[in-house]
């Protein structure tokens, strides 16, 4: 559906974009996530045409989105992380005027606006000014703006950021009605455990490349495999630590009360090995597991630095 090729973007010396790829499947529910100045949002821009890029190409049903700029006009709906203007005008009028940018006006925009209203739960705000809404119900009313031309693709910047939770999780529901009725939808969010509720597939930017891509349970059934190991110790702990600070498949070592975490990177074999060696070493072991994959682990993975192999201690304790 949606396909992005070498996207490179420069502003002076930085480099927002690195020859970026991504692929959207059509009716996927996309999770767009990275670090802050990782270039989440120039990508965003560049697809929703506010921005063009230095090289690369966007890519739409295989037409190159750059030799058709209607095809973004027609595809394309788009809600940003902030609402805009035209506060000064009511509800109605705020959609009907959007509704003629595309060319529907009389009684078929009413009846459009209308039933895009009642889909986001705004239907008996429609004579309210838009300055008199809360947060939440501008978000929404941003949202039935962006589908008053039926888009096949929309893409949301943010679109629950600033919100309470009641009005995130009505948000979501609606985003998942979206979703049902065919909608191929791109979220860029900082909410990850909201994203891993909602999304199908998910990307990982970084320093303007995307470092991970695919559907979110493949991803995050490989990523439970790297999840650091708790060991409990139950005594004999600073055996227990010399053993590990040696061992090869050990990258990094913390400490918490008799809790050990440990970043492991062999697998079930080299696992079950390691606690033989313990219990040979008559180190008393009360756990022994890998923590759950989750989007927040994945992501603290995949963006932080490598880390030495060193010992962190999370309480002052003696003799460590």
């Amino acid at each position: 559906m949606l396909k992005i090729e070498g996207l490179r973007k420069t502003y002076k010396n930085y480099h927002a974009l690195d020859g970026l790829d991504m692929e959207i499947g059509e009716g996927a529910l996309y999770g767009f996530v990275g670090p802050n100045g990782a270039g989440k949002t120039t990508t965003i821009k560049i697809i929703t045409g506010l921005l063009q890029p230095d090289e690369g190409r966007v890519r739409i049903g295989g037409a190159d989105v750059f030799r058709d700029q209607s095809l973004l006009k027609e595809q394309i709906g788009y809600v940003p992380d902030f609402f805009g203007v035209y506060d000064n005008l009511k509800v109605c009028e705020y959609m009907e005027f959007f509704a003629s940018c595309y060319g529907m006006t009389g009684l078929t925009a009413r009846k459009r606006c209308s039933t895009l209203l009642e889909q986001v739960g705004l239907e008996e705000k429609m004579h309210f000014y838009v300055d008199g809404l809360s947060r939440g119900m501008k978000q929404r009313l941003c949202l039935a703006r962006a589908l008053i031309h039926d888009p096949a693709i929309l893409i949301m910047d943010e679109p629950t950021s600033g919100l309470d939770p009641r009005t995130r999780f009505e948000f979501k529901e609606i985003v998942k009605e979206l979703r049902e009725q065919g909608k191929t939808i791109l979220i860029s969010s900082h909410i990850l455990s909201e994203l891993s509720e909602l999304c199908t597939d998910i990307g990982i930017i970084e320093q303007g490349r995307m470092v991970v891509s695919g559907h979110i349970q493949d991803i995050l059934s490989r990523v439970s495999s790297s999840n650091p190991l708790v060991i409990s110790i139950f005594s004999n702990r600073e055996k227990a630590l010399s053993i590990l600070k040696s061992h090869p498949c050990v990258q990094t070592i913390s400490v918490k009360n008799d809790d050990i975490m440990v970043g492991f990177i062999g697998d079930r074999q080299d696992e079950a090995l390691l606690l033989q060696q313990l219990i040979d070493a008559d180190v008393l072991v009360s756990g022994f597991l890998r923590e759950q994959g989750n989007l927040e682990s994945l992501f603290m993975q995949i963006t932080d630095h490598e880390e030495e192999k060193a010992v962190y201690i999370h309480e002052n304790e003696s003799g460590l």
